[in-house]
């Protein structure tokens, strides 16, 4: 090798030498700076919150880190080989445990949440959780297992009152349902879907929400009178609680509006009052004493209001009374409208009975009715429902059909859109009357049906006047003029209804 090459190469190897010197030098000097424009991440948020904003998310945090300790998760084991409970096989379609559903070999487990309500360890829950309970197994939230007894429960509300031993508990606060207002913000604590202490948040979308058919299989007296919201509420929240931003309890979450077993977007709650006044009951007694009027109601609606002269649509409309119940005693009679009870104004079927479900056999209350064109006040004294009838008249008198032949007419009233006929001494028995006019037929999409008249049933009163016949019914309504509103009163087997129909 001569010596020019090995020059050349000496000098491009010092030349590499000093680039790479040159570039950990700038690396060590001022790498930070190269990575300045680059770094991982802003060094402050984009926005600045808003105080109120904060508040709120302040309050969300408060009230959830105060209730959570209070809030249980419950297991039970129930034994399906016992006969199974309709009440139970109902709520399985709004709520559905963990464990087959429809498994019936040996026993199955369960689950679902409840709230202690007292610093010795009494805990109210839903009654369709606990139903048919074996063994009930409550998981508090430092994890600790506790064994609990079943106190009482109620299958009209759907709450139950079960207990465990220790403590002190940390337990919740009550709070007031005149200050529950929609649109008020309120948190869901539960255990849904197996996930313990759970918080979700919402506002109260309705207060009063009725006619959900939750309860209405298992009695005609079942009380649904719920709170709605849209927090969101799934499967095991069943018989957690609904709290407002100051912790306070104001229902216990019962069941979800659902066709997929899932949340949708309502859930609902009953509300403390009525939580409150049943679970008091049930740690005195172990059961409820209730008292009942012993009348069959449906919220008033325009055409019943115009029908009974009343101005405004509000009230409830007395369809029957029990035979020799508290209210036919205190001269309450169907056909009359209720406006009031106690002074609180009632504006549907479903806040009467939630108020009497609050009070006790033996207790007095005071209805406002709406009789006649005029305003009159009738004591009822409560009692409890096994004083009471199933069926509301059993006053029939059999005998032979002494009809007469003008009498036995088919009556078609087309423009309303039903039938009537004569009635048969069958009849009559059947369903214990001793005259008026029989629906033999309702047209479909006509005014009579979409008023809910349905045939098979026995027009007793038309306009408070009884029916003696197809025949009279007619000179009835013949005499009235187009956009006058006739009511009817019609027995069915199983039940009886305030119809209001307006003449074409």
């Amino acid at each position: 090798m001569n010596a020019r090459l090995v020059k050349k190469i000496g000098i491009f190897a010092l030349i590499g030498i000093l680039i790479v010197g040159i570039v950990l030098s700038l690396n060590t000097q001022f790498g930070s700076h190269l990575f300045a424009d680059d770094q991982i991440g802003a060094s402050k948020p984009p926005v600045t919150i808003n105080p109120y904003a904060k508040a709120l998310n302040d309050a969300l945090q408060e009230a959830s880190k105060a209730v959570i300790p209070a809030v249980v998760s419950i297991k039970v084991e129930i034994d399906t080989k016992q006969q199974q409970n309709p009440d139970r096989d109902m709520f399985r379609e709004f709520f559905r445990f963990f464990g087959d559903p429809f498994e019936d070999q040996g026993p199955r487990e369960a689950s679902g949440s409840g709230v202690i309500i007292s610093e010795s360890g009494y805990i109210v829950t839903n009654n369709h959780v606990i139903e048919n309970a074996s063994v009930i197994i409550v998981t508090t939230d430092d994890k600790k297992e506790h064994k609990a007894k079943l106190i009482g429960r109620d299958p009209l509300t759907d709450l139950a009152v079960i207990k465990i031993e220790g403590g002190p508990f940390p337990y919740v606060h009550f709070g007031n349902m005149d200050n529950v207002k929609v649109g008020e913000m309120v948190i869901a604590v539960g255990n849904p879907l197996g996930l313990n202490s759970t918080v979700t948040a919402g506002i109260i979308s309705a207060i009063g929400r009725g006619g959900l058919a939750l309860l209405r299989e298992r009695s005609p007296y079942a009380v649904e009178n719920f709170i709605q919201t849209d927090a969101a509420i799934n499967p095991g929240n069943s018989g957690g609680g609904l709290f407002n931003l100051e912790g306070s309890l104001i229902g216990i979450n019962t069941a979800i509006a659902t066709r997929t077993g899932t949340y949708i977007g309502y859930g609902f709650a009953i509300p403390i009052d009525l939580v409150k006044s049943v679970v008091l009951d049930l740690i005195d007694d172990g059961k409820i004493n209730r008292g009942y009027i012993g009348v069959q109601i449906r919220t008033i609606d325009e055409i019943i209001a115009k029908s009974v002269g009343l101005d405004k649509v509000e009230g409830v409309v007395v369809n029957d009374v029990v035979k020799k119940g508290p209210a036919e005693k205190a001269g309450i009679e169907p056909g009359d409208v209720i406006l009031e009870i106690d002074g609180n104004k009632v504006a549907t079927s479903n806040e009467l009975q939630s108020f009497v479900a609050k009070k006790r056999a033996g207790d007095k209350v005071t209805l406002t009715i709406w009789r006649d064109g005029k305003k009159i006040n009738k004591t009822v004294k409560l009692e409890p429902r096994d004083t009471e009838t199933d069926t509301a008249s059993d006053n029939a008198i059999p005998g032979e059909d002494e009809s007469t032949w003008e009498d036995k007419q088919e009556v078609k009233f087309d423009k309303l859109g039903f039938t009537v006929n004569y009635l048969t001494a069958n009849q009559k028995e059947d369903y214990k009357v001793d005259k008026g006019a029989f629906i033999t037929r309702v047209e479909r999409n006509s005014v009579a049906a979409n008023r809910g008249m349905a045939p098979n049933g026995v027009i007793v009163k038309a306009d408070k006047k009884e029916v003696a016949s197809p025949r009279e019914l007619k000179k009835l309504i013949d005499s009235k003029k187009s956009g006058d509103v006739v009511i009817f009163q019609i027995k069915y087997i199983d039940s009886n209804r305030i119809i209001a129909m307006e003449i074409q």
